[in-house]
């Protein structure tokens, strides 16, 4: 139940952002006492305008809707293989998984206590880029691919939200391309591991029958936009040093990444 508080508490969030072009306080506001959201870096008004940088969702008929048609047939064969588990796990935005999921790119273990400023900072990244989906879901709030094949999805317990929640651009896939992005710049050592896991999240969403490969197109783009608004906020470029830091005190130690690496990289190669 908390993953669909997670994602219902989202949504509502940024349909009030998007709606009350006038509120420029930084990040969202949660009343839940049982819920927590990080602020974002970025203000409202800050935000890169998914309606300026994108265009409709693929039309009926049209050439790039059968590409989207293509792409979900593909994975298909993976349903309830290795590959779907893990489209299961890159589905649950609520922390600690998300650091757990890019842990085995990194080389190192993401966690609360060990590296802090590192998890703060995915925290406060998903807000942002997340949030800078919305204004083009809300415009066009186009059908999942799962509602129009009449199928389930990974999550069945996220579906009541996603059946409601527009599918066109990728809020997942922005966060992930966004983490993938400022986690390089972390530990570019790690920058082509990070980046392929990127792809994968975003591609994630497509193995669930949540999203169409368009919706993952231009996810990522918003997760690129929303970094680079980000390098102007002297806040994120200060955590970033200081998740530079400890980053580098974690490898000094000899601190190692997840021992869960060997599955996700049986599952990875299996696509």
């Amino acid at each position: 139940m908390y993953k669909i508080a997670f994602l219902s508490t989202i949504a509502l969030i940024a349909s009030n952002t998007f709606s009350a072009a006038s509120d420029n306080t930084a990040g969202p506001k949660v009343t839940d006492p049982n819920f927590h959201i990080s602020p974002g870096y970025l203000q409202q008004k800050e935000l890169p305008d998914s309606l300026e940088l994108l265009g409709p969702p693929p039309a009926e008929g049209s050439a790039a809707l059968a590409r989207d048609e293509a792409a979900r047939s593909a994975t298909i064969p993976l349903r309830d293989k290795p590959r779907w588990d893990l489209a299961r796990m890159d589905a649950d935005l609520e922390f600690p998984q998300p650091a757990k999921n890019f842990s085995c790119a990194m080389g190192v273990d993401i966690n609360e206590s060990g590296t802090p400023h590192l998890y703060r900072l995915m925290q406060k990244v998903l807000t942002d880029a997340g949030l800078s989906t919305y204004g083009v879901k809300n415009a066009f709030n186009r059908t999942r691919p799962f509602v129009v094949h009449n199928e389930g999805t990974c999550t069945p317990d996220q579906e009541p939200v996603l059946r409601h929640d527009g599918s066109y651009p990728s809020g997942h896939t922005a966060a992930g391309w966004a983490w993938a992005l400022v986690l390089t710049e972390v530990n570019p050592e790690r920058a082509n591991n990070l980046l392929k896991r990127g792809m994968e999240f975003g591609q994630s969403r497509v193995i669930c029958d949540a999203h169409w490969q368009s919706d993952v197109d231009a996810g990522r783009i918003m997760g690129a936009a929303a970094v680079a608004k980000l390098h102007s906020n002297a806040e994120f470029l200060a955590d970033i040093e200081a998740a530079r830091a400890e980053v580098k005190a974690v490898q000094a130690n000899g601190s190692s990444a997840q021992p869960s690496c060997a599955a996700e990289e049986a599952a990875l190669s299996t696509e």
